[in-house]
């Protein structure tokens, strides 16, 4: 008989997650830990990482800080190192940094463009790069980036932080074909709109934030917590038949038209 809610528990599994320290990157985190995985917090803010740490340590779980910026190659060649240094494996990395510059094409300078593609593409490629290097050698592992429903609609504004995200989803579909026949799975989060940090212009905003509640199907916008649960089904061996996929968990956006109910 299968013991199908084990199949949710990472007990003994290691997980590396990247921009842990608040956020998407701290729910997931927590999850994880709260599955059972060990787990390492990374993100550049040092304190902030160290915060979730003792959340997790506070909550029963295990977990170690590290300060990384994933737009530096040698600093996350760095990072993977300190994890091999600590664990003899890595289970889990996720990636979930992004940054957005919100303004119209003919407004973007070319410092905008560098800073976004900086974190959200490279940053990302780097991350995952080094996953895969590690994971390869150990024929076993889940990465999971974070794309988002801006890879498939957009609106004013989002060029850049549309274009990054679709770039995202891509390179983990090309890294799934890669890394199956070794046993890897990689995945993408695409999450809707979600109270963080990045989205605080909006979220402070009311007639805009009220705007983005009413667009999904369940009427409101997503926690960091709300997302957290498809990152640890994603890294699970729930999950172990799924691989170059894009969970897109955005609480009805692009299922629904969104503008018109009609009198039914």
């Amino acid at each position: 008989m299968v013991d199908y809610a084990r199949m949710f528990r990472l007990d003994g599994k290691v997980a590396l997650t990247i921009g842990g320290a608040s956020g998407l990157g701290q729910a997931s985190a927590c999850a994880l830990a709260a599955c059972g995985a060990r787990v390492v917090v990374a993100d550049i803010d040092r304190e902030g990482a160290l915060a979730t740490a003792r959340l997790i340590a506070e909550s029963g779980g295990t977990a170690w800080a590290d300060a990384v910026d994933i737009t530096q190659e040698a600093e996350v060649a760095r990072l993977f190192g300190a994890v091999r240094d600590r664990h003899s494996t890595l289970d889990v990395v996720v990636v979930t940094p992004g940054i957005n510059v919100r303004k119209p094409v003919v407004a973007y300078t070319a410092e905008d463009l560098d800073r976004v593609l900086a974190v959200n593409l490279k940053g990302t490629f780097f991350c995952l790069r080094e996953a895969a290097r590690r994971m390869l050698d150990q024929g076993s592992g889940s990465i999971i980036a974070f794309s988002s429903i801006r890879a498939q609609v957009v609106e004013p504004g989002q060029s850049v932080y549309s274009a990054t995200k679709a770039g995202v989803a891509q390179i983990v579909k090309a890294l799934a074909a890669e890394l199956g026949p070794r046993g890897v799975r990689v995945n993408a989060v695409a999450p809707g709109v979600v109270e963080t940090a990045l989205t605080r212009p909006i979220t402070s905003h009311p007639e805009w934030y009220q705007a983005y509640a009413a667009r999904t199907a369940l009427g409101r916008w997503a926690t960091p917590e709300d997302i957290a649960g498809a990152v640890v089904y994603l890294a699970s061996d729930a999950a172990r038949y799924v691989t170059g996929s894009v969970l897109v968990v955005d609480g009805g956006w692009t299922a629904i038209d969104g503008r018109f109910s009609p009198p039914l």
